[in-house]
């Protein structure tokens, strides 16, 4: 028999954890699902196999989609510092603050924290500006371990940090994904019996790339198609660590990228890489990174979640990397903060099948704190007289207002504003309804000069 005292502490226990979400089943009235965010770097539409790829092979990724559902109207942001930001936090990087995200914001990490979740982040994190700063690192913003590099690879060589510790450096690039692949591994292994997120950032196939001696002339795609295929493999390893846990059931993963491939900068690429081929495809969008036409920001997105998620399923469904943190909330049972505006939309129903259109009603589209369009359905508005653009990107567009028909017009061929004027206006004014912030964060990616 139970003392009088042992069951107000245990009635007291149940409350204090139902409060704090940690009861272990959601308003779904389900288990609460671990997370494995798999965030490659520049990697194109067109680049896995199951996306429509000729010359690289990616038979584990492809068997993602086979048991889970590929998304194929993914968004996420133009390059990589504020796609890193939006992702964890909800919000477009005007509000987020991309490279310069501050400490203030907060994040998916935080969020699955406080809801008794085991968080870790692996690889590049690229949103202190690339600098140490200990309250913008990982520890900080909701991740409780975290080993990886802070920026990129841009020089053939990274600085390492476990946790806020620099712990050496590296100038092979080939083995990278091996190494991250194996700190997943380590770190599913030593949090199989509790919920978890996994947030595994990869620098591939970011400049400058390698693959490993064993993937090297493996692919038709160059070098690479080499580095994606390696890419891929490593994938299969974790995944295969995912079942032999028996973690399969009960760990939704999601494999996307952060915007598209560079391959508006073949020439410069060619040099770094003694010759090589060290850009991807964009399939059938035009442009690719740092551009606002679909191919720098249109991306692979496959997401599995046993008996869960529809398997083999096909959505051309507005969804978006912003999605993540509001979609999390019903599936692990925390509060989306409100004490800000969140851009992502909750896209539980998509994601299980429930809903074929989902529930994002439009996207905009940024570039260097300016809005260059909007998609609204099957249409997509360029606004005229844009002036921010990467230096890499080519293809500025016409300076006027442009409008696709995306269902009909993926690669942005032809422009509509003529023939559909009132679309257009009717577009033009919906851009006028974003609220904008008071203040706006530098675009640069290292810290300002004092």
């Amino acid at each position: 028999m139970w003392s009088r005292n042992a069951l107000v502490l245990c009635t007291f226990a149940a409350a204090f954890a139902a409060i704090c979400g940690l009861t272990g089943r959601t308003s779904l009235g389900q288990d609460r699902p671990n997370f494995v965010i798999i965030f490659t770097d520049d990697q194109g539409y067109g680049d896995l196999s199951c996306y429509g790829s000729e010359t690289i092979r990616t038979p584990r990724i492809d068997r993602l989609a086979e048991e889970g559902t590929k998304f194929t109207s993914f968004y996420v942001q133009v390059v990589c510092g504020p796609s890193r930001s939006a992702l964890l936090t909800g919000r477009y990087p005007v509000r987020s603050g991309g490279w310069s995200m501050p400490a203030g914001e907060i994040t998916i990490g935080e969020l699955l924290q406080k809801a008794g979740y085991t968080t870790a982040c692996l690889g590049k994190w690229d949103v202190s500006n690339r600098a140490a700063i200990v309250d913008r690192m990982p520890n900080a913003q909701g991740f409780g371990y975290y080993w990886g590099t802070l920026g990129a690879n841009d020089n053939g060589r990274v600085a390492f940090h476990e946790n806020n510790e620099e712990v050496g450096h590296s100038d092979d690039m080939a083995g990278l994904t091996r190494t991250y692949t194996d700190k997943g591994i380590e770190f599913l292994n030593a949090n199989r019996d509790r919920p978890f997120l996994l947030y595994l950032a990869h620098n591939m196939l970011h400049s400058i790339l390698d693959a490993s001696p064993e993937f090297q002339g493996k692919s038709k795609g160059g070098l690479y198609g080499d580095a994606v295929q390696e890419l891929d493999f490593h994938t299969g390893r974790l995944l295969d660590a995912i079942d032999e846990l028996d973690l399969r059931d009960n760990t939704i993963v999601i494999f996307t990228t952060d915007n598209g491939t560079w391959n508006n900068m073949q020439e410069e690429l060619r040099k770094r890489h003694k010759g090589a081929v060290a850009w991807g495809s964009s399939g059938p969008l035009r442009e690719g990174k740092g551009s606002t036409y679909e191919g720098g920001l249109r991306v692979p997105c496959l997401v599995r979640w046993p008996d869960h998620v529809p398997a083999g399923r096909v959505s051309d469904a507005v969804f978006a990397s912003i999605d993540f943190l509001p979609t999390f909330a019903t599936l692990a049972g925390y509060d989306v903060p409100s004490d800000r505006i969140i851009d992502g939309v909750d896209q539980t129903q998509l994601l299980l099948g429930k809903s074929e259109t989902g529930s994002r009603q439009d996207y905009f589209y940024f570039c260097k704190n300016e809005m260059h369009g909007v998609r609204k359905g099957k249409w997509k508005l360029i606004l005229p007289d844009r002036k921010q653009f990467y230096g890499y990107v080519d293809d500025r567009g016409s300076g006027e207002t442009e409008l696709y028909d995306l269902d009909a017009d993926i690669g942005e061929k032809k422009n509509l504003a003529e023939e559909y004027p009132e679309v257009a206006r009717e577009m033009l004014e919906y851009t006028k309804s974003f609220k904008w912030p008071e203040t706006l964060f530098g675009t640069n990616i290292g810290l300002p000069r004092k």
